[in-house]
């Protein structure tokens, strides 16, 4: 399949509907971090996008802003406008602190600290329930040095305790990511975690296709399979063995139709949000390429090609 740099744009033959009971893609706002996030929303809608994953952040509904009852309000009749459906995310790099990637993280020393994660994140699930999202994304965070694993391990499990009850209040799934160089870095890692809460009905999974490749002892289809009675959200974007560089779909090495056709056959029925963080700066192009590829993929998969008129 040709790298998605080397796509020109939507297949003017294409068609513009995604199949009937087929996967549904969405593009995530952590890679249009240059637009206003109505702009951004429009955009994806224009270009056919079934949602969004939605990352709290300063400049995209900032959760810590005031009045964020009164705002969410907004982006959900604006999302109900467009007819896009969302994920919320919660992987903004300095929302809470300025200085320090990610932090507080519910791995850090200081309670208070670990508490002001375990509040951005019970934000995030009242946000999703207004606004009518399938799941709120997060994940561990990095060990702090000098950390003990075991206690590292208790206080993720302690953190995430009242998280959940906000989720399971509301019925929004908490979708824990995998992440590498993270304490939960793989889905080994989220099994442990499950298990030590006593597998609680709304913790689910988020499965990054890329991080599947980088890191995964299975390929990325094979790890859909094994994830699937507690997949709850996926992101995708390319990547390389081994290294942990979010790339445009098919700038990578995944062969991405055996992993939509796992994401068909084990009945996912939740957005597949593609991921590129660190491509703001051409988000709206990248954007536009996106879909077409995943499309493209997906009529792969099926072993057909894209309808014509």
């Amino acid at each position: 399949m040709s790298p998605l740099t080397h796509l020109s744009g939507p297949d003017p033959d294409q068609d513009p509907e995604p199949r009937k009971g087929g996967l549904r893609f969405g593009y995530g706002t952590n890679g249009l971090a240059d637009l206003r996030l109505d702009d951004a929303l429009a955009l994806l809608a224009d270009l056919g996008y079934d949602g969004v994953g939605l990352t709290l952040d300063h400049m995209h509904l900032d959760p810590l802003a005031p009045d964020l009852a009164a705002r969410t309000r907004r982006v959900a009749h604006r999302l109900d406008a467009l007819g896009l459906d969302v994920t919320v995310e919660t992987g903004a790099r300095y929302v809470l602190d300025p200085r320090r990637k990610h932090g507080p993280s519910l791995l850090d020393a200081d309670p208070d600290d670990r508490a002001r994660r375990a509040d951005l994140l019970i934000r995030a699930v009242r946000v999703a329930a207004d606004l009518g999202a399938h799941a709120v994304h997060c994940f561990s965070g990095t060990t702090p040095a000098g950390t003990d694993e075991d206690a590292a391990w208790q206080r993720l499990a302690e953190g995430l305790a009242p998280v959940l009850d906000a989720a399971t209040a509301v019925g929004v799934p908490l979708a824990v990511e995998p992440e590498p160089g993270h304490l939960l870095a793989t889905l080994a890692d989220f099994h442990c975690l499950r298990r030590t809460l006593g597998d609680p009905e709304l913790l689910g999974l988020t499965l990054d296709i890329g991080h599947c490749q980088c890191l995964e002892p299975l390929p990325p289809a094979d790890c859909v399979r094994a994830a699937a009675p507690w997949l709850r959200h996926v992101q995708i974007e390319d990547m390389r063995r081994g290294i942990h560089d979010h790339l445009p779909l098919g700038a990578g090495d995944i062969d991405f139709p055996p992993v939509l056709a796992a994401l068909t056959a084990v009945g996912y029925r939740g957005l597949t949000v593609v991921e590129l963080p660190r491509h703001s700066h051409a988000g709206p192009h990248l954007a536009e390429l996106s879909l077409p590829f995943l499309r493209t993929a997906a009529a792969s998969s099926r072993g057909s090609t894209p309808c014509t008129p």
